[in-house]
């Protein structure tokens, strides 16, 4: 969906009175003293979608690279009183078509307003990738600094990994059916990186962990996340992280750096201090220097690749067979949501993007 050329101010505003927010252009944000996110953070090169249908085309809502410019939402994306970057997504919301985890999420686009998302102007590639030189750049780099404020404290399939958690950044590959239909085992939009924050209900502390996703066709049951602990446990272990984890509304920061073909991790947290991983992304070695057989052999090298961050619900409320739908509760009605506590929310502090580059102490 796009907001522009769409509908005059008041009337969002009134189409919009369900969803418990309107969309402001920048005349009315100023006129209301409304600070925007694109007023504090550099969101040049991002788009977003939020888990709302203001025209009600039964489509997620698609806030474009210019539209974002002048676009805040009052529960889902704003600037809260110490000038901060909040993203929340309920439990149940409209999704995107490929997905049932609701999102207010960030996506990276470097080629601007023009381009479609799949265009290789719009996404990085790596060194080993055959057509290299089509895409933006080679790597890049995405670092934040951020807090979770609150997961999904229910979920009917506890045992699942996603229940309670959110993930806060990620490289995702592009999702192409035309590339997928060139044999070469490319194009299912995969996710080569997602971090991730998880806390039970009944734990003091949450953990912090990152998987890497086996680059495989969806229907193949070897399709499954790879997950490393930064602060805490993995997304399989049930025990109380106590302080060896990261609570709820304590900082922490991460930095990704793609460079040539490998993808460099630094966490920091002010109690833990600083986590490094990497991981070559152009082939089947595992962040420990194992080979994976089940991986795809040439890895993620035949991919176009592009940076998210914000709050990505992993709460699906979907009640389906996989690891993936843990069956979370949700009514679709936002003030009833918050209270029960079937959603998250995330504050970001700082957020930049750049080429990337070695970093320090490689």
């Amino acid at each position: 969906m796009k907001l522009s050329n769409q509908l005059p101010f008041y009337a969002l505003c009134v189409s919009s009175i369900m969803l418990t927010g309107c969309i402001n252009s920048t005349k009315n944000n100023a006129a209301e003293g409304v600070i925007l996110p694109a007023q504090k953070f550099d969101l040049s090169q991002w788009q977003i979608n939020t888990p709302t249908d203001i025209d009600n085309d039964g489509v997620v809502d698609e806030i474009r690279l210019k539209e974002l410019q002048s676009y805040y939402h009052p529960d889902y994306f704003y600037i809260n009183d110490e000038g901060n970057m909040v993203f929340a997504a309920p439990n149940k919301a409209i999704t995107s078509v490929n997905s049932t985890n609701t999102r207010s999420e960030l996506h990276n686009m470097l080629g601007g307003e023009l381009a479609q998302e799949k265009d290789f102007s719009n996404n990085f590639a790596l060194k080993n990738n055959r057509r290299a030189e089509q895409f933006a750049q080679i790597g890049g780099n995405l670092k934040a600094t951020l807090s979770v404020n609150h997961v999904s404290k229910r979920a009917k399939y506890a045992e699942k990994p996603t229940a309670y958690s959110v993930v806060v950044g990620q490289v995702h590959a592009i999702q192409d059916p035309a590339r997928q239909a060139e044999g070469e085992g490319y194009g299912w939009g995969n996710e080569p990186l997602k971090i991730y924050f998880k806390k039970w209900p009944n734990h003091q502390y949450g953990s912090v962990f990152w998987n890497y996703e086996r680059n495989l066709e969806k229907d193949n049951p070897n399709r499954i996340d790879i997950s490393y602990p930064v602060w805490g446990n993995d997304w399989l272990d049930k025990s109380e992280p106590a302080k060896k984890g990261i609570a709820l509304d304590e900082p922490f920061s991460y930095e990704v750096n793609v460079v040539d073909n490998t993808m460099y991790l630094t966490f920091t947290n002010e109690r833990h201090g600083t986590m490094k991983y990497e991981i070559n992304l152009a082939n089947n070695i595992d962040a420990f220097g194992v080979q994976d057989t089940l991986d795809h052999p040439k890895g993620y090298q035949g991919e176009g690749h592009f940076f998210k961050a914000g709050a990505y619900n992993q709460c699906s409320t979907a009640d389906k067979p996989s690891f993936r739908y843990p069956a979370c509760p949700g009514t679709g009605d936002w003030k009833t949501d918050k209270l029960n506590g079937d959603y998250t929310q995330v504050t970001f502090m700082a957020l930049t993007t750049t080429s990337g580059y070695l970093p320090d102490n490689e």
